[in-house]
């Protein structure tokens, strides 16, 4: 034995290992820089510096090129443990070579963060520059041999041979790897009960082996009618399929797929394949944040180094974020392929002249590397799938983009995110970002309670407000009985303007900022999911700051942001949403039982005395509630957007919808039906 040191070193498509070994003599030549130029062959493909005795550079370039061409571009190491000293002129290479399934890419695809495949740098042994050794998969060792060659400047020669990448690799014979999908993982609701998991679907496509290629786009535009997807883009991309290929034109539910079989079946070349495909109890429930599985795009292929083409993978929302654990590991098969048998060679030689020759039959692949796929884990959201159902079937009929969003203030959980079918598949409910008006209102009061007043101060509620030359009014049905001198708690039961702009005095915009930060307004923490949980500028004066008293101007929520107002203020401390379990930390509470106690009086008064009172009868606890009107500007026109929040017991609830009346005319019937069960 020459020498057993170590080294590894990371190059695209592979890990080069390059030994340190040393010779003890000089005659023969040290075999080490022969070794190492041969490794880094192996992972370039480059054998221009590597003497070889019994082919050429090109001819070995040639061959490993063939051989890997089934394994795609795959991140694996390359190098020698050690030489062995066979006898005087004779050395053997102890080659080791791992491959790295975990980072498995379509051939072509350069790995992720690899750097380009040009000569290795040296790293230590325990330390290989992308991890340890436990990341690669298969691992193996093979044999090299080197003779003494005077003629070369080197001294040694490499006796090439396919076993040098493996021992059972022979002239012509090849590595294939094939790869299985996992079985994805179901996403959960409320109490672990499934939301998504694999249901029967009918995937309707055109069959090309099934019909004549001059009929195939007149088949391919009556199915694209009858399936309700563009007929010239499913026509063009039937026409550019290869003549073999099924070009999917939709997948369908199993439901809907029924009553449509029979007239699939009479389009020439048109099939229906039963398969299955990870989806909620119907196409609509919670689709927004949930998201989407099919075929994987191409920027995702791009994108990833475990995606491949045809991949069945998350597209958008939950499935798409939590793509990798919900997916699972992939199955891994790589098989030795025998060369293809030459007739001449097993031709019987003692056969007549006149037998005919038989074709030889192809010997079977080797497995020599087996991994199986492991299923992905499921995910768990908060969502409780009859508050869910029960919002989305209050919002279907609603025009304009709209939402009901529901919280348990005890724990934070999301129990519905509901967007309306107006915002065309936009989540409305967790990301929509609009002017939340007269809701605002219960921030605007903990400012006020934090500079002093109560609710029982006395506030002036006029018919105008002029701040910096700009005149502010009430909404059109404001009652004229509660005009004048009146209590905060009045000025929220009737949601005055005036009242809360003559306090813009009183509360600076800092302190909106921070009574918003208390109720779960504009923080920044994780639901889980895509969220947008308001913005409220800590800086603004003049007309701006009293647009914000009002939760104009400037401050903007989603739907989900001022549930988390209303959770906040039933929870009695700050709460933190959350869409997946695990929650997130929750941040430090700012808000004070006693300060949550006055505003659950104020919130009780929108409904005892106020805007809400058609909330008085609702069964069950006592409720508190706030409406919420906000002017916007579209294109020149003034509209409305239309809120109302709501607690009751453990439950705090917001219902939105951008194009309104107002807050309790709008909003306040999608509210209540969703209180009243």
């Amino acid at each position: 034995m020459i020498g057993t040191n170590r080294a590894f070193a990371l190059v695209a498509g592979g890990v080069l290992v390059a030994t340190a070994a040393g010779c003890s003599g000089d005659d023969p030549p040290d075999a080490t820089p022969v070794a190492e130029a041969l490794a880094g062959a192996l992972v370039n493909g480059d054998f221009t510096d590597v003497p070889l005795g019994n082919t050429t550079p090109e001819a070995a370039a040639a061959a490993v090129e063939a051989i890997k061409a089934g394994m795609g571009d795959l991140m694996y190491r390359i190098g020698f443990d050690e030489i062995t000293e066979v006898d005087e002129n004779t050395r053997e290479v102890t080659i080791d070579i791992a491959w790295d399934f975990d980072r498995l890419s379509a051939p072509g695809k350069a790995p992720t963060g690899s750097a380009p495949p040009t000569e290795a740098a040296t790293t230590p042994a325990e330390t290989p520059a992308d991890g340890s050794p436990d990341q690669f998969d298969w691992t193996y060792q093979t044999t090299a041999t080197l003779r003494v060659a005077e003629d070369t400047e080197a001294g040694w020669t490499v006796d090439w041979s396919p076993a040098i990448l493996h021992p059972q690799l022979t002239e012509g014979a090849t590595l294939d790897l094939s790869r299985s999908q996992a079985q994805r993982a179901d996403i959960l609701g409320a109490g672990g009960e499934v939301v998504v998991t694999e249901r029967p679907v009918y995937r309707v496509g055109i069959d090309k082996t099934q019909v004549d290629a001059a009929l195939a786009p007149a088949s391919a535009a009556s199915l694209a009618e009858l399936a309700g997807v563009d007929p010239a883009g499913f026509t063009e991309r039937v026409q550019n399929a290869g003549e073999r290929a099924f070009v999917e034109a939709i997948t369908l539910r199993e439901g809907d797929a029924a009553p449509l079989l029979d007239q699939i079946a009479a389009i020439e070349g048109a099939a229906a394949i039963e398969d299955t495909r990870a989806l909620a109890p119907t196409r609509d429930f919670a689709r927004p944040i949930l998201g989407t599985v099919g075929e994987a795009t191409a920027e995702q292929v791009e994108a990833s180094d475990r995606i491949e083409a045809g991949d069945i993978v998350g597209l958008s929302g939950l499935q798409e974020q939590y793509d990798a654990q919900l997916g699972g590991t992939p199955g891994i098969v790589v098989e030795l392929v025998p060369p293809e048998p030459s007739a001449d060679a097993t031709t019987d030689p003692s056969a007549s002249p006149s037998a005919e020759a038989e074709e030889p039959a192809p010997a079977e692949p080797e497995v020599l590397f087996e991994r199986e796929p492991v299923a992905g884990t499921p995910l768990a959201t908060t969502l409780d799938i009859d508050l869910q159902t029960r919002a989305e079937s209050i919002l279907a009929d609603v025009g304009p983009a709209s939402a009901i969003v529901a919280i348990q203030p005890s724990t934070g959980a999301v129990v519905a995110a509901a967007s309306g079918p107006g915002g065309e598949g936009y989540s409305t409910a967790t990301v929509g970002q609009y002017a939340p008006g007269s809701t605002f209102k219960v921030v605007t009061s903990l400012a006020l309670l934090r500079a002093g007043l109560t609710a029982e101060s006395t506030v002036p509620c006029t018919p105008t407000v002029t701040v910096d030359g700009r005149a502010f009014e009430n909404y059109d049905d404001y009652p004229s009985g509660a005009i004048g001198d009146i209590t905060l708690r009045q000025a929220v039961a009737n949601s005055c303007n005036t009242a809360f702009i003559s306090q813009n005095g009183v509360a600076d915009q800092a302190a909106l900022a921070q009574a918003a930060a208390s109720l779960g307004l504009g923080a920044e923490y994780q639901a889980g999911a895509p969220a947008f949980l308001g913005a409220v500028p800590a800086e603004a004066d003049g007309t701006a700051h009293a647009a914000s008293m009002i939760g104009q101007g400037e401050v903007l929520a989603s739907p989900l942001a001022m549930a988390t107002v209303a959770a906040s203020v039933a929870a009695g401390h700050t709460v933190a949403p959350t869409l997946v379990d695990p929650a997130a930390a929750a941040p430090e509470s700012t808000l004070t039982a006693d300060e949550a106690a006055v505003l659950q009086d104020l919130m009780r008064a929108v409904v005892e005395d106020g805007s809400g009172a058609f909330l008085g009868d609702v069964p069950g606890d006592p409720v508190g509630a706030k409406t919420g009107t906000a002017e916007y500007d579209a294109d020149g026109e003034i509209r409305l957007h239309a809120w109302m929040i709501a607690t009751q017991g453990d439950l705090a609830v917001a219902a939105f919808v951008e194009d309104g009346e107002s807050g309790s005319r709008t909003a306040g019937p999608l509210l209540e039906a969703f209180l009243g069960g």
